[in-house]
């Protein structure tokens, strides 16, 4: 029962981070979609797989 709390708490935390970014980079059009490939590569990597998200946009946009 404690991992699945801990589970959906970074899930939260994910959609979360993703939705906030896209409040603040939406007046300079850079939005990461929320979907459920973005979602779990935050859940699973945090911090690091948001900055991850941050350079492929940055690559490829």
């Amino acid at each position: 029962m404690k991992k699945i709390s801990m589970i959906i708490k970074k899930i939260i935390f994910a959609i979360l981070l993703l939705y906030t970014y896209n409040l603040i980079g939406a007046p300079i059009n850079l939005i990461i979609p929320i979907n459920c490939i973005t979602v779990i590569i935050v859940t699973l990597l945090d911090l690091p797989g948001f900055a991850l998200l941050l350079i492929i946009l940055k690559l490829f946009y």
